[in-house]
Formats: C-alpha cells, sequence, structure tokens
C-alpha cells in the first residue's frame, strides 16, 4: 500500500482553512471528512486510520475550528461553510468525492450536495444536524453586546469537556485524557470565542424539507440509538426526506459515532461505496 500524506493550508474567502491529505497510491475514491460544531479533524481520529487502507481521505477543519482560522470578517453560515469547501477542493483539483459529515458537518456536506451536486458522488451523513431553526433574534441582537464572547466561553467552561463527552458518548469508559484534551485544545484561546460568536449571527437554519427532497445524491445515514443531541427520530425523518438513502441504526451507541463505531463506519462505508 502506497501513501502520500501531507497538511496543509490554503486562504479562501478570506481565511485560512486546515486539511489533512492521506493520498492512496492505488484508490480512484476520495472520502471528504466534515466534522461537526466545537469539533475538529481530531474528531474522525479513529476512522482515519482505518479509511486510508482503501481511500484517498481529506479531512477539513472547517472555520473557525480546529487548526483553521477564526476571522473577525469571514461569515459563518453553512452557505459559505459549504461554498469553502467546495473552493478548497478545486484548490488541490480533487472532485467526484464521498462526502462524511458528522452532525454539522453533515449539514454542510448537505449544502455541498446541494449547491454542487457534480461534485459529490455519494454522501455519508452521521448523526447529521437536520430540521434546527435559525437562532432567534433575541439571541443574535444580544450577541452584538461588548465581550459577548466571554459569556460564550464561561458558558463552554462551566459545561465542562467531559460533560459534554458525556453528552455525546454512550459508552463513558471511553472518555479518557487524550480525548479530553483532544476536545478542548481548540478552545484555549480566545479568539475562536468571537468567532463563535459571529457563528450565532450568521447561522442560517438547516436546509427545509422541501430542498432535501429534490437532492438525488444517494446518501447513507449512520445513527447512533441513543443519540442525544440528534435523536434518532431526525434521522429517520431525514432518510424519508432524501429520496435516495439508507439508514443504519447502531445499538448501543450515541452522538459521537466517529469515536464509539469507527470499524461499524468503515464497514457500512464499504458496502455504501461498492454498492
Amino acid at each position: 500500500m502506497g501513501l502520500d500524506n501531507y497538511s496543509g493550508v490554503k486562504e479562501i474567502n478570506g481565511i485560512e482553512v486546515y486539511y489533512e491529505y492521506y493520498k492512496h497510491a492505488h484508490s480512484k475514491e476520495t472520502i471528504v471528512l466534515l466534522h461537526g460544531f466545537l469539533s475538529s479533524t481530531f474528531s474522525f481520529r479513529r476512522v482515519i486510520p482505518l479509511l486510508i487502507k482503501d481511500y484517498n481521505v481529506i479531512s477539513v477543519d472547517l472555520p473557525p475550528f480546529g487548526k483553521s482560522g477564526k476571522s473577525s470578517t469571514f461569515i459563518y453560515s453553512y452557505v459559505n461553510m459549504a461554498e469553502t469547501v467546495i473552493r478548497l477542493l478545486e484548490m488541490i483539483t480533487v472532485n467526484e468525492v464521498i462526502l462524511m459529515g458528522h452532525s454539522m458537518g453533515g449539514q454542510i456536506s448537505l449544502n455541498v450536495v446541494n449547491n454542487r451536486p457534480d461534485l459529490v458522488k455519494k454522501n455519508i451523513l452521521l448523526c447529521s444536524s437536520a430540521y434546527l431553526k435559525k437562532a432567534k433574534l433575541p439571541l443574535i441582537f444580544t450577541s452584538y453586546i461588548p465581550f459577548f464572547h466571554l459569556y460564550v466561553k464561561l458558558w463552554l467552561q462551566r459545561s465542562g469537556v467531559k460533560n459534554n463527552l458525556k453528552n455525546v458518548v454512550y459508552d463513558h469508559s471511553l472518555i479518557d485524557e487524550e480525548m479530553m484534551y483532544g476536545y478542548l485544545s481548540p478552545f484555549l484561546e480566545d479568539d475562536i470565542f468571537k468567532a463563535l460568536t459571529k457563528m450565532i449571527r450568521h447561522r442560517e437554519g438547516d436546509l427545509p424539507a422541501k430542498v432535501l427532497k429534490q437532492i438525488k445524491t444517494p446518501s447513507l445515514l449512520i445513527w447512533g440509538e441513543h443519540d442525544k443531541v440528534v435523536p434518532l427520530n431526525v434521522g429517520k425523518r431525514l432518510n424519508n426526506d432524501l429520496q435516495h438513502s439508507d439508514l443504519v441504526i447502531l445499538k448501543n451507541t450515541g452522538h459521537l459515532v466517529p469515536e464509539e463505531r469507527p470499524e461499524d463506519v468503515l464497514s457500512y462505508t464499504r458496502e455504501f461505496i461498492s454498492s
């Protein structure tokens, strides 16, 4: 097996976008990984070593998360983040990809598919965000209060990384120091909280059902039976609205499917790609 691995940063739409590229010497299929809210490429750490044995893999840190920029001028809407992913793939001359989006990353994937169906062969959604509405006006107005980003920081500090992980992982024995530090480290600098404040203002609602019904790209939905963040009933509704989709339910699994069930993600991905 021949591999050519590297990481890089591209400036797109006025912001630095970090990505990791694992090139497979013989595979023609490229899987693009898009993480969820308050996460990064780190969340795919157990899936990537499995996928790169068979496929080219590109993992992206969506702004403002991970090692990507935290610009004060970037528009943190789903449409713009999807456009940023599209531009990145164009810059590194990759097309006809298979998207794999977890949580918020799933909604970004759906926006990419909706805007550029020619770019995506298939779409894999892991506990994808769906049907969330735009932030309400009082919260948007509140975000303009000076130093509001410090309130965002305080809220995250009070909830705590370990408590947040307990909410997204079914088997709490998986939570160790490495996992906690991996999800904490991007939030040790204040710039991320300023960017999150802008995200509250810019984030539009998830794609409505009438748009989802028009998507023709084949989709595989993989859901944790005990997902507390995006409950299984949301996955079933999404499976109904996406006309070319299948739903797989993983028992004894929460929201953080890439961490909890990497081997199952690989197995169902292989079957979906080859079908």
